[in-house]
């Protein structure tokens, strides 16, 4: 039986959240309801905009974080994650305040680099914009060639089918932000890469193998899996 309590540090966005749930319970080898893991979610949608803080001098999110996670430390969870990739930018910060284990969802997708795709010397990154200025991919993936888009596809494809009128922050999932993605992801292939980051929790809730040429790691997925272990 999986008695280990799992906390998710969510709201960013709330479907990135729900959809990192059911990858966990879809993941877990069950034969009855109490065969799965407690899992205890704080869906915080109020916590401000990471991109905004990070590169506009927008309301830092540092507080609603820390306090999103003690949340869950009250609610005694054993291990949680934070199902968004560029609030990772704030992670040691948060770790400092809960005395349990925050598992990085940029270690966990190293990891499975290392051991399913060790020969991959360029990598292409999808994620917000927030995310590319701060450098996290390259510190994490320092053993190989990140590959951003363009700025210009950056932010008429990436940042578009993200935050757009109709993009997936807003709840659009359908051929529009997917197209915005797929042309996206083209873009980095054709600059030289190998695999594919869905570095941005939202694009994996439209992006998936099936419309890429090359294989694709969703963190997500993989995140969900290191939970599970």
């Amino acid at each position: 039986m999986n008695d280990k309590v799992i906390g998710i540090i969510g709201g960013m966005g709330p479907e990135a959240t729900a959809d990192l749930f059911m990858k966990i319970i879809q993941k877990t080898k069950v034969e009855k309801d109490q065969d799965h893991f407690r899992i205890i979610i704080d869906n915080n949608p109020k916590i401000p905009d990471r991109t905004k803080a990070i590169l506009y001098g927008g309301e830092s999110p540092i507080n609603a974080l820390i306090n999103t996670a003690k949340n869950l430390e009250k609610a005694g969870v054993d291990v949680a994650c934070i199902p968004c990739m560029t609030s990772h930018y704030f992670i040691e910060e948060i770790q400092n305040s809960v005395s349990y284990p925050i598992i990085n969802a940029f270690d966990v997708v190293r990891e499975c680099i290392f051991k399913h795709y060790p020969n991959a010397k360029n990598i292409g990154v999808l994620a917000t914009t927030g995310t590319v200025k701060t450098g996290i991919f390259k510190k994490h993936l320092d053993f190989a060639n990140v590959i951003y888009p363009s700025p210009t596809i950056q932010e008429e494809k990436v940042m578009e089918a993200i935050y757009g009128e109709k993009g997936i922050k807003r709840g659009v999932k359908n051929e529009i932000p997917l197209n915005l993605l797929k042309s996206a992801a083209e873009h980095l292939i054709s600059q030289g890469a190998e695999l594919i980051i869905l570095g941005c929790t939202e694009i994996g809730l439209v992006l998936k193998q099936e419309h890429v040429e090359v294989p694709v790691i969703d963190p997500m997925d993989v995140l969900a899996d290191a939970l599970i272990k």
